[in-house]
């Protein structure tokens, strides 16, 4: 595949209406961002491991904590939404933040945002042997394999998944969530119907235990159980990636966003209601799921029997699958603007015919290569690896969202929209709080994942204080803003 660099011009930007034909181009429609949006969030890979923490917290009610994160998520949505109409950016962040506030800020979100990217697919590969593993414990076919080895088939996958055009990728992502949301759907219509018919766990009246909080909840023990739901939404903000990819993307990247929330929202209530029923609501049903590593196999196992549970496995490996794939893609957009703007190696900003930054997806995937070997040599399994790179990606992203708010905030303000000033503000404090409750949960295990992510967040300030760093920042967002037809940018 023939790499062709970009030749910048003083007005042009890549993937704009009249930008050069060589760089990114504009051949998504809006369910493109979407697809992006819901496969960074992997619904089915949330729903295979979180649903047991927030159990241990609030007992049945847990599906109680995510129609709450929902709520949460919608408010710190709110700054993405209003930036992303105003600016549309391969940066993303970078890019919304930077022409809002102005290029310091723009870098050091974006910067936060490319700590979580450059985690985030080796956290997804090492999902991939986790549940691979699991599935080839059950069929006994292979059950001493290495997870190294099926964590790297899985790096083939993604690595040949994401060079091959956005269009492909997007439509890719689209087909193994809907196939991997499809399959639990039917298990969770068997739990349903088993249910009604009074041979599920506690019968009908069951279901009345899921809509309250057991007595003596108290709000931290909450307001941790909605944490965890909170981060099952992750990624909702990944569609702000495809500005230079997206045809009208100032309406469709909004609105992908919000679409990929409210799918998720409904698919997580009821996921969650399925599993807290599927239990059982009585105190051996919710220590029974609060101690469940794999809840969605079990079900399987119980109710339909262990084919079943072998093919959610392999789901999950599909969304795991799917979660790499984006999360490559959103890496490599962010790799691709800052070398653009020549804050990272020129080089990184080549594209390919097929309209694909391959250098900045070579680096991704050397990042995540890299990651998976290191953690094998220390002796990490793949549970450990799982965990402790997505507590690193998840610190660094929530650093992102409250910039990110607090500059939609400010943006607004100064817009003289004084009265939708609070839903941005109320974004960043619950933004805020959930870091919070996450580096809190971290430090007292003994973790040093808030360390590494500050160390992070140091040397970004470190490169921004590189010799004419904020000019040439300034100076490539300008182009993008011109070029795009956005509004004045922020001073430098």
């Amino acid at each position: 595949m023939t790499k062709t660099p970009v030749v910048m011009e003083p007005d042009e930007t890549p993937g704009a209406p009249n930008g050069p034909r060589q760089g990114l181009r504009r051949v998504l429609g809006f369910w493109g961002p979407a697809a992006l949006s819901v496969g960074v969030m992997a619904p089915t890979l949330a729903m295979s491991i979180t649903g047991p923490g927030a159990a241990e917290l609030v007992g049945a009610a847990a599906p109680v904590a995510f129609v709450l994160a929902a709520v949460l998520v919608l408010l710190v949505s709110s700054g993405f939404v209003a930036l992303s109409g105003q600016f549309s950016h391969a940066g993303s962040v970078y890019g919304f933040v930077g022409g809002a506030v102005g290029p310091r800020t723009g870098f050091l979100a974006g910067w936060a945002m490319l700590g979580t990217y450059l985690v985030f697919p080796a956290v997804s590969l090492s999902g991939i042997a986790v549940f691979a593993q699991a599935a080839l414990r059950t069929t006994g076919l292979a059950p001493g394999t290495d997870w190294f080895v099926l964590a790297l088939a899985g790096w083939a996958v993604v690595g040949l998944l994401a060079i091959g055009g956005i269009r492909p990728t997007t439509w890719s992502l689209a087909v193994v969530e809907v196939v991997a949301v499809l399959l639990i759907l039917a298990l969770m219509a068997v739990v349903f119907w088993r249910l009604g018919a009074g041979t599920a766990p506690g019968g009908p009246r069951a279901a009345e235990a899921v809509l309250r909080l057991p007595e003596g909840t108290t709000a931290i023990t909450a307001a941790a159980a909605v944490t965890g739901g909170f981060l099952a939404f992750a990624g909702f903000e990944s569609a702000g990636s495809l500005g230079e990819e997206a045809r009208s993307p100032r309406r469709t990247v909004p609105r992908a966003m919000l679409v990929a929330i409210g799918l998720g929202a409904v698919f997580y209530a009821a996921c969650m209601v399925a599993q807290s029923l599927g239990f059982g609501t009585d105190s051996a049903g919710v220590a029974a799921f609060a101690g469940s590593p794999a809840p969605l196999d079990e079900l399987a196992g119980r109710y339909v029997g262990a084919p079943m549970a072998v093919v959610l496995d392999l789901v999950a490996v599909i969304s795991a699958v799917g979660a790499g794939l984006g999360c490559v893609v959103v890496g490599t957009r962010l790799l691709f603007a800052l070398a653009r703007d020549r804050v990272l190696p020129g080089r990184l900003a080549s594209v390919a015919a097929s309209g694909t930054p391959l250098a900045p997806v070579a680096v991704e995937l050397a990042m995540s290569l890299a990651l998976l070997v290191g953690f094998r040599l220390a002796g990490a399994s793949p549970s450990r690896t799982f965990f402790t790179l997505a507590t690193l990606g998840v610190l660094s992203l929530l650093v992102m969202y409250v910039v990110t708010d607090l500059a939609a905030a400010r943006l607004r303000w100064r817009a003289g929209r004084r009265a939708s000033v609070a839903w941005p503000v109320l974004g960043a404090l619950a933004a805020g709080t959930v870091l919070g409750l996450q580096v809190a949960s971290v430090a007292s295990s003994g973790d040093a994942g808030p360390l590494v992510v500050v160390g992070w967040l140091v040397v970004g300030v470190l490169v921004l204080l590189l010799p004419g760093q904020v000019d040439r920042i300034a100076r490539g967002l300008a182009r993008s803003r011109d070029a795009s037809g956005g509004p004045p940018a922020a001073p430098a």
